[in-house]
C-alpha cells in the first residue's frame, strides 16, 4: 500500500502558504494533514491531499516547485509507547528516518505516523513482518477523525 505526501520548499514570508491553499481551494482538492518547517529564511510544507497528482500538477502549472513523495503512513494505537515501539523496530534495522509527522485518530484508540525514508519499500516489508499496519493513499485520504468533543 503507498501512501504519498507534497513536500513543497518555499521563502520563509507572509503570503507563501496562502498561495498554495489559494490553488489548491480553486482545484477543489482538499488537505488532510500539513506540517510546516522553516530554518531562516526557508522551510518546506509538506500536504496530505486527496489527490496528488491533480494537487502537483495544478501547483506546478503556477510555478511553484513541489516533488510528489511516497510516505508510509502506519496505523498504530494511541498509547503510551506506541510511537517508541515503532521508533526501535526502525533503529534497530539502520532506517534512518528523513522527515515525520502524526495525528490521532482517535483519543486512547488509533493515531497514524507518517514516515519519510529513503527506502519505503524496505521500510514496509520491515513493519509488515513486525505486525504493524500501513495505509494505502486511499485509506489516509478517507480518515475521519472521531469527535467526541461538542464545539
Amino acid at each position: 500500500m503507498k501512501a504519498y505526501q507534497l513536500t513543497i520548499p518555499a521563502k520563509n514570508q507572509p503570503g507563501v502558504l496562502a498561495r498554495v491553499t489559494s490553488i489548491l481551494a480553486r482545484e477543489k482538492i482538499n488537505i488532510r494533514a500539513t506540517t510546516i518547517s522553516s530554518f531562516g529564511d526557508h522551510g518546506f510544507f509538506n500536504l496530505i491531499v486527496d489527490d496528488v497528482e491533480r494537487a502537483e500538477k495544478a501547483l506546478s502549472k503556477e510555478g511553484i516547485k513541489v516533488e510528489l513523495k511516497e510516505v508510509i503512513a502506519v496505523l498504530m494505537k494511541d498509547q503510551p509507547g506506541g510511537l517508541d515501539k515503532l521508533m526501535k523496530v526502525l533503529a534497530a534495522a539502520g532506517i534512518n528516518i528523513e522527515n515525520a509527522y502524526g495525528f490521532v485518530i482517535e483519543s486512547h484508540v488509533d493515531a497514524v505516523f507518517i514516515l519519510d525514508v529513503k527506502d519505503p519499500a524496505l521500510a514496509k516489508e520491515l513493519l509488515k513482518k513486525e505486525k504493524f499496519s500501513t495505509l494505502s493513499a486511499e485509506a489516509l485520504c478517507e480518515i475521519e477523525p472521531f469527535h467526541y468533543m461538542k464545539y
